[in-house]
């Protein structure tokens, strides 16, 4: 081996556990038989997607021997803002306190307004994962520019939730010249330190690097404080930081995507970031990820906005709303066997031409929210009788 080459990690293909990379040891080793689920519909096409999740769950829970308990929970977002006065309200709020209570986690809808901002620094949920795979059935959706099959995308996004700009302070004051509109925004040693420890537990078990998105002359108290900490967090565990300044990162998301593996990003850079992610894979409808706190309780969602444009009119993408129950199957429950199932079913339904609108291209079948989901979910069953075409994915 050459002088300073380092060698290649070996990933398995059984999923690394997202929640050890929060430092946990809790994460079930056998399968949670009755898993409690919290489901909140959201607003706009919240309950169209939410519903089909649970189409697919109805079917997996059919094949793999385990039964869910479900509770609804109330209003978030725009719609509750109206009548209670908060995007988060306290019967909601009550509601995952519970569901957390009872070690369950929650299926979550989009919601609208302040909503995800104001449930993740309620409950500390600090960390979002978002794994970014690409699908090989849906190579011909995006951009041709990366569609070279020999470089896979595979990177795991991670996010903080609760500090930077979208947890600060604003206002906006009269002058004699006109308005004048604030934010302020912090971050903290600590805020930083504990999220890259996570991305540095990550890259452990993947391949031994990590990106750490930055702004040099725009944000230099903010980079310099991540920039040092990062390195600090990866020294403790062997493993490489590397330095990308947002606006390059998001080019090079588009032009060159495979050379990215564990990527630890602020808050409103991983938003964008995270939305870009979208074209590489083919659809904003097929995004989605897990939103952490110390303790792994877990809430679950789309990387989409509620389209109220789209609401009912059966024309939504339900990829990314059943790929984050099948996270949540694996993470929360470790109904692995059932989360791989999920997903196999979903490529095995758009390997056979079934889409939505928003994934079409030439001799496939376009087809709504609800005809999709059930593509998945009659696809979980004869899935099920093959079990050596269930494939799992590693993180």
């Amino acid at each position: 081996m050459p002088k300073n080459q380092k060698s290649r990690r070996t990933v398995s293909r059984e999923p690394a556990s997202l929640l050890s990379f929060l430092g946990l040891t809790t994460r079930p080793i056998r399968p949670v038989k009755q898993p409690l689920i919290g489901i909140v519909e959201g607003s706009g096409i919240g309950p169209e997607v939410i519903g089909s999740a649970l189409r697919v769950l109805a079917a997996v829970e059919q094949v793999c021997g385990f039964k869910c308990e479900l509770r609804h929970g109330g209003l978030i977002g725009e719609e509750a803002e109206k009548q209670f006065g908060a995007t988060l309200p306290e019967t909601t709020a009550r509601f995952f306190t519970e569901i957390f209570s009872r070690d369950g986690a929650i299926l979550n809808g989009p919601g609208g307004g302040r909503y995800v901002y104001d449930l993740r620094k309620r409950f500390d949920l600090f960390c979002k994962f978002v794994p970014v795979r690409a699908f090989p059935q849906l190579a011909r959706s995006t951009p041709n520019i990366i569609n070279d099959k020999s470089h896979a995308v595979d990177m795991l996004i991670v996010r903080d939730n609760i500090a930077g700009a979208y947890q600060g302070e604003w206002s906006v004051r009269e002058t004699k010249a006109g308005k004048v509109a604030e934010h302020t925004f912090s971050y903290t040693n600590r805020q930083v330190q504990r999220l890259a420890d996570v991305a540095a537990r990550a890259a452990t078990a993947r391949r031994g690097k990590i990106h750490v998105i930055v702004k040099d002359g725009g944000l230099p108290a903010l980079t310099a404080l991540w920039r040092e900490i990062s390195v600090a967090e990866a020294a403790k565990r062997n493993v490489e930081a590397l330095f990308m300044n947002v606006d390059l990162a998001a080019y090079e998301f588009i032009r060159n995507p495979a050379q990215f593996d564990v990527v630890l990003t602020p808050n409103l850079f991983g938003d964008i970031l995270v939305d870009i992610t979208g074209a590489v894979l083919g659809s904003r409808g097929v995004t989605f990820s897990g939103n952490y706190d110390g303790s792994g309780n877990g809430v679950y969602q789309t990387n989409h906005g509620c389209a109220h444009d789209l609401a009912g009119a059966d024309v939504a993408n339900p990829g990314g709303q059943i790929l984050s129950l099948a996270m949540m199957l694996r993470e929360s429950f470790g109904q692995r066997q059932a989360a791989a199932l999920i997903e196999s079913a979903l490529g095995a339904a758009w390997q056979e031409g079934w889409r939505t609108a928003d994934v079409a291209e030439p001799g496939c079948r376009v087809v709504g929210t609800h005809a999709m989901a059930e593509q998945v979910a009659q696809h979980v069953l004869r899935l099920a009788e093959k079990p050596n075409e269930v494939r799992v994915a590693a993180n």
